[in-house]
């Protein structure tokens, strides 16, 4: 069986750590480096590493932290935002990125999806799908871009499809009306996606305890746990979440 993974998230904004609730509201969390090194220190899995604000930052300030990130940490780890061309793409892997994640650019162009994988291998190519579940109720989630400004009316599902088929390693899956609110992971929206794929789903937005954590694993299906606000803010640990999966049974690495 293939190892569950716990990956810390830092969304970057003007060269620093920031979290708020649905997208909006953002708050300083700390300094991006010193952060990834903590959790990496710590025992995380992977770490997951988004410039929210790339359209806003020159394309250097990005690329300077992923080098000095990179040189700080051990663990592999993902870096997305802004990234809309395979140069792009080449530029951060040759930073020290392990992976990219691909959202906006890749809803543009899915092309670049295919192209990335063809050309670095599957294994780099992380899309990340930000969904919002419609008004209507029951009646599934749209795609949203641009920082969760724009709705694209692309269902979550048949995109997460699409991107599958067209080379994606593995999806990043936030539920933005579980971002930041610490009220569980939208596990209906996880599932829904992780059984219609068959590659790995980190499901992203909402954890605010243990039991929401174990609940992606088990009732979402996911294949690993994003986290922000519960590690960023010091309500829990690493170790704590890890001990916690690992006395339920679950299969992560001991931190």
């Amino acid at each position: 069986m293939v190892a569950l993974r716990l990956i810390p998230c830092l969304d970057v904004a003007d060269g620093r750590v920031v979290k708020g609730v649905n997208f909006v509201g953002l708050r300083d969390a700390g300094d991006p480096v010193e952060l990834a090194c903590r959790y990496s220190k710590a025992g995380a899995d992977e770490l997951v590493f988004l410039d929210i604000a790339a359209s806003h930052e020159g394309r250097a300030t990005l690329v300077e932290l992923v080098k000095r990130t990179a040189e700080a940490v051990t663990i592999p780890f993902t870096v997305g935002g802004g990234i809309s061309s395979l140069n792009g793409i080449t530029e951060l892997l040759r930073a020290g990125a392990d992976k990219i994640s691909l959202n906006s650019s890749a809803v543009r162009n899915p092309k670049l999806i295919s192209e990335g994988a063809d050309r670095f291998g599957c294994q780099c190519i992380v899309v990340a799908i930000d969904a919002r579940r419609r008004v209507q109720e029951g009646s599934g989630w749209d795609v949203y871009v641009n920082g969760g400004r724009k709705n694209t009316g692309l269902d979550a599902i048949t995109w997460a499809n699409e991107v599958a088929s067209l080379g994606a390693g593995e999806i990043l899956l936030t539920s933005m009306d579980g971002d930041g609110t610490q009220n569980g992971y939208d596990l209906e929206l996880t599932r829904a996606i992780a059984d219609s794929v068959a590659i790995p789903v980190i499901a992203s937005g909402g954890a605010g305890c243990l039991s929401h954590i174990a609940e992606a694993f088990t009732k979402g299906n996911a294949s690993a746990a994003l986290l922000a606000s519960l590690l960023h803010d010091g309500d829990l640990t690493v170790e704590e979440i890890k001990n916690y999966l690992l006395a339920n049974k679950l299969s992560i690495r001991p931190a």
